[in-house]
């Protein structure tokens, strides 16, 4: 395992995570140029809906990772190629599941964010549409995941930039060409994703050619294995309620954000674009943790372990350190560019240190997420995670009343530096339990 080895895994990820805010980026500005604010309100209120759902999710992705990582590590291509058709099946199933209850599900959304008459209405009608396409984005999680695993992350990327490509080109031409505002982005959206899912199985059976000379097979006889489901699905559990832990902690952060007045709502938004950014890089180097670590342990190698983790390690926090120095000199003209309202910018630059050091504190959390992905620890992730959020919800009731938002933005320190030493703790076990020589 060497560092350009490191590099070459995690690049292509860095790149696809960072292309999607962008394409949120350029869905708002194509039907920003119809002129009418309920529109633009709409999309937001879609986008976070659909961010919620999908993201609660990515169990889908991150299971997939560990487990195909650990079979390709112990040269089993049967079970490769298993991994693939389980991860598949369950997101057509969760994806199906959705689809009959998005009634009540959209009925739920909607009552929580509690938008305008007209922005509601428009939201709904984005929703109705694009909710068909839940299928489609839980089957292409099981392909990025898949393609992880198996080390050959710039497929991902490649289908990355065939989701967005479609995308894009299909919003200008329904909403610009067409007309059809809203329900042109959902349905652009929409056949992007079902279109991904058709690209996507090209490129498995592609890569299943190149890399064994055989097509790639279903084989039904591994697919009912109950020991392989049974751990499957507590793998995927782990890291679901791990998940909604994450989800949670950063949508109360705007929340209790949101009771600290407009200005100060605004100035934290800034800022965790910052941090959203900062880990978009470190989640790349995690990803390279993720299927090292697994090839590793399924070759079981302490070698190769150990140089998967400290290399990837590395690099991460080189990079973290970097992206805290870039945004320490450059923070007050990237607040300047994100917005020109006066107290938005002061409070934003009271705040800015938070943002500055949170690459440093943050990047051993997410690499450790990595690693224990990589070798499916996900229990201890998961228990490790709920010790977090306890000091999280401790730290914001003591520390919030004191110091008002410095004290919130200590809070989501607290969260992320408890998550990192917990895991730090707990890694020694993790080495002694993997089964490495």
């Amino acid at each position: 395992v060497t560092y350009r080895r490191v590099w070459s895994l995690a690049w292509p990820m860095i790149i696809a995570g960072s292309s999607t805010p962008l394409l949120g980026l350029i869905d708002t500005a194509i039907i920003g140029q119809i002129g009418d604010a309920a529109l633009l309100g709409a999309i937001a209120v879609g986008t976070i809906i659909f961010n919620f759902i999908f993201w609660s999710l990515g169990f889908l992705r991150m299971g997939t990772t560990g487990l195909t990582a650990q079979a390709y590590g112990q040269s089993d291509e049967v079970e490769v190629q298993s991994h693939l058709s389980r991860a598949v099946l369950l997101g057509l199933l969760i994806g199906v599941v959705i689809l009959m209850l998005q009634i009540p599900i959209g009925w739920l959304a909607f009552t929580l964010f509690n938008a305008d008459g007209d922005v509601e209405s428009l939201a709904q009608s984005y929703y109705a549409i694009r909710i068909w396409g839940a299928p489609a984005s839980l089957i292409t999680y099981g392909y990025v995941g898949w393609f992880i695993g198996i080390q050959r992350t710039r497929w991902s990327l490649a289908l990355q930039i065939w989701l967005n490509g479609v995308n894009i080109i299909l919003d200008v031409l329904f909403v610009v060409g067409l007309g059809w505002g809203v329900e042109g982005v959902a349905i652009g959206t929409l056949l992007a994703e079902w279109s991904t899912v058709l690209v996507g199985a090209l490129f498995v059976v592609r890569l299943t050619r190149l890399r064994t000379g055989k097509d790639f097979a279903v084989h039904r006889a591994r697919l009912g294995d109950m020991a392989v489901l049974k751990r499957m699905l507590t793998v995927n559990g782990d890291i679901f309620i791990r998940t909604l832990c994450l989800l949670f902690a950063f949508s109360f952060f705007i929340e209790q954000s949101a009771q600290l007045g407009t200005i100060v709502l605004a100035a934290n938004y800034i800022l965790l674009q910052l941090v959203t950014t900062a880990a978009f890089f470190l989640d790349g180097f995690a990803i390279a943790a993720e299927t090292l670590v697994g090839s590793a342990i399924g070759s079981r190698s302490r070698q190769h372990l150990d140089e998967s983790v400290r290399r990837s390690t590395h690099i991460a926090g080189l990079t973290a350190v970097t992206l805290s120095l870039i945004y320490l000199i450059t923070g007050p003209w990237i607040i300047d560019a994100l917005t020109t309202e006066p107290h938005v910018r002061h409070a934003a630059r009271t705040y800015l240190w938070w943002a500055v050091i949170i690459p440093a504190v943050s990047v051993w959390c997410y690499q450790l997420d990595g690693i224990y992905i990589g070798a499916t620890r996900t229990h201890d992730m998961r228990n490790l995670m709920l010790i977090a959020f306890a000091a999280y919800l401790l730290a914001w009731y003591t520390l919030t009343p004191l110091f008002e938002n410095h004290g919130l933005w200590a809070t989501l320190v607290v969260f992320l530096v408890t998550r990192g030493i917990t895991q730090t703790i707990r890694y020694p076990a993790l080495v002694r339990e993997s089964g490495t020589v």
